[in-house]
């Protein structure tokens, strides 16, 4: 179905916009155009009308582009912003030329064939190529509508978007049945605004000169003509920091706090209650907390049929809402330890007093391990389990958080970043003060695509919205800076749409439609962006005991849960839904044959994510030991995008180097080495028919994966092999800087939640204490 729940969505689509229509020139045809291109799909969406007439009837035409990426297999426009009632235009690319249709439903069912007088006419503009389809096409007869409504080409109106990324069922038949669109979204449109008086020029072809500046906004007017639609004066800001991540939240708070005039962008929308949230599940309307604020709600991020949280143009997981990562993921926090931030794996030296700072940390967020309000833990069969094998092993129980220096030989109740009950983080901390600041400002629904610069100088960062400065550039003060904290993923794209990192990325964006953005090819920044990566490779082992309550493997949480937790914690948050899914954690040194010393982790939790066993088993009786291997690795891969401009993984970095898959097996095989000690236990993935070694063989790289991404814009000495120097200032920039996970140069001993945040504390004093700035 097309833009299903468009209709439904429409009253609060004011009050939320994240994208407002501007006037652009397309760089080929020479034609101005009002439209956005969104941010997530690379999609280009233009509208001009004919010159509104003095007197009488207005004319029902008008000329539209959308420029589209190949992997959109089709585009579909709602022109009135709703799918029921509407006129629908829909159109695709089949071989070297463009399918299109004018579409018409009542109801959120297929839609069929527009019976009105609309005809689209494609205009010889119109073009195809490997990567992108260009389609610039008139539409008459299209303003008005068969059923008395249309579109008022003097007023403001909406216009909603479908993107799919599955193609319809027969490409050559305009009228061919499809399958309900991938993505939708909706912008704004002052259609007063978006009339030429050169229409019958370009019904014609001439188009005119085009004009764009390479340090500018994306989308540029000629010199001929005046730019219309909604603009602003912009304001400066001290600091604009991108990313409303850990690093980014914590950083803007610090720098507020010092007195700067602060602007944190966040690119999607808000997650807690505390935030403006409201996805609730439905057992819990009547406290109004969130799927991200019930702890107990974590395994059903990833189950969930509308997943709007995941960021859609990074083909892993990330998280786009207010918190990035913080707000999605199990929460497990631990407290740096002095190796994590040693000159061994990476850090400069001024950086390794980390200390002070991981207080300030830990004062401002202090974790716990028994998040429950009434002090009490819950479904810990696991534990009790583990514990006894562990113990026959030679480990030793310990509270992991104080002692945050003891990773080797222990084990402990897995510690989180939970408050109350609730999901804590920087967003239930760091950002609640700073919010009162009248020096700080936040937005959100405000997507980055580059920070616009003159060779080395930072001059603002170019935005989809248009209400914060002239076409959705904003600027920074003359001595202002700019902070990147989109994580390893959204930072990297920006660099690369900003003519900073590898010249082959840079090239990639060169045929996408973020190449406008790009500075001429003389002010390329080459450095080692997305390089080095690592992220920790995770093995999953599943077994059965009596003793479990695997929690109906978290399945009906969200749905049905089991009344009686649902009801203790909606009383108290306390009970199961007070915690997440991990029950304990464990640590084990090994040292390699090459010299270098690798920690095993392991995270223990009822349920499985999957099981694959010739073995008969009690599925309500299931649990997972997760082993990842951290600090030591020597592993590493890359991150980049693809032609879409999508991030994604470009080299694979889990066990790439054989020491480290030598030390993972050696740490499964310990793991198991005494599962007959405890009775009834049964390892049913891998099972009786798989070697550990088969299984690891075997392992799909993409279950592989951690989501603990850092080293893609690592810190360090020189422009050769680092992006950031000890100040987090990225080479060859005078203003720029970086303060997320991307900055680690190494994996630290436990999940990294802690080391950011810790790092951004550290990295927040650094820039305010580096001469030049506001």
């Amino acid at each position: 179905m097309l833009f299903r729940s468009l209709l439904t969505l429409l009253p609060f689509v004011g009050l939320a916009f994240s994208q407002s229509a501007s006037t652009f020139t397309d760089p080929t045809s020479g034609f101005q155009f009002t439209g956005i291109t969104d941010p997530v799909h690379e999609v280009t969406y233009g509208f001009t009308f004919p010159p509104l007439a003095t007197s009488g009837a207005q004319s029902t035409e008008f000329i539209g582009e959308i420029v589209a990426p190949v992997a959109s297999k089709w585009i579909g426009i709602a022109l009135g912003g709703a799918m029921a009632g509407d006129l629908l235009l829909v159109a695709w690319a089949n071989g070297n030329q463009i399918v299109s249709s004018t579409r018409w439903a009542t109801g959120y069912v297929q839609p069929t064939a527009y019976t009105g007088t609309a005809t689209l006419t494609t205009l010889p503009e119109t073009t195809i190529n490997a990567t992108h389809w260009h389609w610039v096409f008139r539409c008459q007869g299209c303003t008005q509508w068969n059923n008395g409504n249309g579109i008022d080409v003097t007023s403001e109106g909406v216009i909603a978007w479908a993107f799919s990324n599955v193609a319809v069922d027969d490409p050559s038949d305009p009228q061919s049945t499809f399958s309900e669109h991938t993505d939708f979204g909706f912008f704004g449109i002052d259609y007063s605004t978006a009339h030429t008086s050169n229409y019958q020029n370009y019904l014609a072809g001439n188009g005119g000169t085009p004009t764009t500046s390479p340090t500018g906004p994306s989308h540029t007017t000629t010199t001929t003509t005046t730019t219309t639609g909604p603009t602003v004066s912009a304001t400066p800001y001290d600091y604009i920091i991108v990313g409303a991540g850990p690093g980014g939240i914590i950083a803007a708070d610090r720098i507020s706090q010092a007195g700067k005039k602060v602007l944190l962008l966040e690119r999607g929308g808000p997650s807690t209650q505390e935030t403006g949230g409201n996805y609730v599940a439905p057992w819990a309307t009547s406290s109004g907390l969130t799927k991200f604020d019930i702890p107990g709600l974590f395994e059903s991020l990833f189950t969930d049929s509308n997943p709007f949280w995941w960021c859609k143009d990074i083909t892993v997981f990330a998280g786009c809402l207010v918190g990035g990562g913080t707000s999605v993921n199990g929460a497990l926090y631990w407290y740096p330890n002095d190796g994590d931030f040693s000159t061994n794996v990476g850090w400069p030296q001024s950086w390794t007093n980390h200390a002070p700072y991981t207080s300030m940390l830990e004062s401002r967020l202090p974790s716990t391990d028994h998040p429950s309000t009434d002090g009490q833990r819950y479904l810990e069969q696991s534990f009790n389990l583990v514990s006894q094998l562990l113990s026959g092993q030679g480990y030793r129980q310990i509270t992991i958080n104080d002692s945050p220096d003891s990773k080797d030989h222990v084990f402990g109740y897995s510690a989180f970043d939970f408050l109350n009950g609730k999901r804590g983080g920087p967003v239930a901390t760091y950002l609640q003060t700073a919010l009162p600041r009248p020096n700080f400002t936040f937005k959100t629904n405000v997507m980055v695509s580059n920070v616009v610069r003159n060779g080395s100088q930072i001059l603002g960062v170019q935005t989809n919205d248009s209400t914060l400065g002239p076409n959705g550039f904003i600027p920074v003060t003359a001595k202002g800076r700019v902070i990147l904290s989109g994580g390893a993923f959204g930072t990297s794209r920006i660099l690369y749409q900003s003519g900073i990192g590898p010249t082959d990325m840079l090239q990639t964006v060169q045929s996408n439609p973020s190449a406008p953005a790009l500075p001429p090819q003389a002010q390329w920044i080459n450095l080692p962006v997305g390089m080095n990566a690592q992220d920790n490779p995770s093995i999953n082992l599943v077994f059965t005991h009596p003793s479990i309550d695997a929690y109906d493997n978290w399945a009906d949480v969200w749905s049905d849960p089991r009344p009686a937790d649902a009801a203790q914690y909606l009383a108290s948050q306390s009970g199961v839904f007070a915690g997440a899914s991990p029950k304990l954690n464990f640590w084990r040194a090994y040292g390699g044959s090459d010299g270098f010393t690798r920690y095993a982790q392991g995270t223990v939790r009822p349920g499985a994510a999957s099981t694959n066993s010739s073995l008969p088993f009690n599925a309500t009786q299931m649990f997972t030991i997760t082993v990842y291997l951290s600090t030591g690795i020597q592993s590493r891969g890359r991150i980049g995008i693809d032609a879409a401009g999508r991030g994604t993984v470009l080299t694979n970095p889990w066990l790439v180097n054989a020491e480290d898959k030598t030390v993972l097996l050696q740490a499964l095989h310990d793991v198991v080495s005494n599962l007959p000690s405890v009775a009834n236990l049964t390892m049913i993935t891998p099972d009786v028919t798989q070697t550990l070694e088969e299984y690891v063989d075997l392992y799909d790289p993409a279950t592989m994966n951690s989501n603990h991404w850092v080293s893609t814009t690592t810190i360090g000495s020189s422009a050769s092999n680092a992006v950031v120097d000890q100040n987090v200032k990225v080479f060859g920039t005078n203003n720029l800087f970086i303060v997320d996970a991307g900055i680690v140069p190494h994996l630290p001993t436990g999940n990294p939640q802690g080391v950011i945040m810790s790092a951004a504390e550290q990295a927040a004093a650094k820039i305010l204490a580096l001469a030049g700035g506001p």
